[in-house]
């Protein structure tokens, strides 16, 4: 997969809920690394990740932990990781959403990932941390409004442009087939494949309905592998439309 670096898609307003993630999960997780020292991994790890066999088992006590868990991360670059793909594709999904449906979004994705890791590991007592779940449902709303938007991206040493679909797609993909052949595993590994896919699908479903006849906007469109010249100005998602469908 291509490492993204940014996005070539404008935004009109300031996107401090996505700034605001970024700041609390970072908070969150010198806090967590702060609590580890004093009472050990075990027992802060264990006791605010969320564990599916526990979740299961009594989900009043429990449900606090789907929250919880999503401002924990198991390393440095699991944060950095999440960090920077929530800093590339959050801005413009909350540009087009708005602040506070954008948030909905966010949670809503993370529950649908804690609900879909859950299922397919019913009887694990390993904790699921990270944000990656409603990261990924901010992938999935971004490929549904920007599918051509160019994505800048590290392949070796060559800086690229690929189009939001393609980065997006091959990233969704190698979480399915990494998900599918994990099934029938005693252990599904470190990585939440299947909250990665349900968070996906939630934003996936979500983005069109929670739009709420907010209106389109100028973005750029993918016209090559190379970066865009400097200056190039955004299309007109109505002038391109009628363009394509001449």
């Amino acid at each position: 997969m291509f490492l993204p670096i940014k996005d070539l898609n404008p935004t009109r307003t300031f996107p401090f809920v996505t700034y605001a993630l970024i700041v609390a999960n970072v908070l969150g997780y010198l806090i967590e690394l702060s609590l580890v020292r004093q009472f050990g991994e075990s027992a802060i790890v264990g006791g605010f990740g969320l564990v599916p066999a526990r979740l299961l088992a009594d989900p009043s006590v429990e449900a606090l932990t789907i929250l919880t868990s999503m401002f924990m991360h198991g390393s440095l670059a699991h944060l950095a990781g999440n960090m920077l793909f929530l800093h590339i594709f959050g801005d413009n999904v909350e540009d087009s959403l708005g602040h506070v449906r954008y948030l909905g979004l966010y949670l809503l994705s993370g529950l649908a990932a804690a609900g879909a890791q859950t299922l397919v590991n019913l009887n694990s007592p390993g904790a699921m941390l990270g944000a990656s779940g409603a990261i990924a449902g901010v992938l999935g709303a971004y490929i549904v409004l920007f599918p051509r938007a160019p994505i800048l991206c590290l392949f070796f040493l060559f800086v690229v442009s690929v189009p939001a679909w393609l980065e997006i797609g091959v990233w969704f993909g190698l979480n399915l087939l990494s998900g599918l052949s994990s099934l029938g595993m005693r252990s599904l590994g470190g990585v939440a494949f299947f909250a990665h896919i349900g968070g996906f699908l939630a934003g996936l479903l979500l983005v069109r309905p929670m739009l709420g006849g907010r209106g389109r906007r100028d973005n750029f469109q993918w016209s090559g592998w190379r970066p865009p010249a400097r200056g190039t100005r955004p299309v007109s998602r109505s002038r391109y439309d009628a363009w394509r469908d001449r």
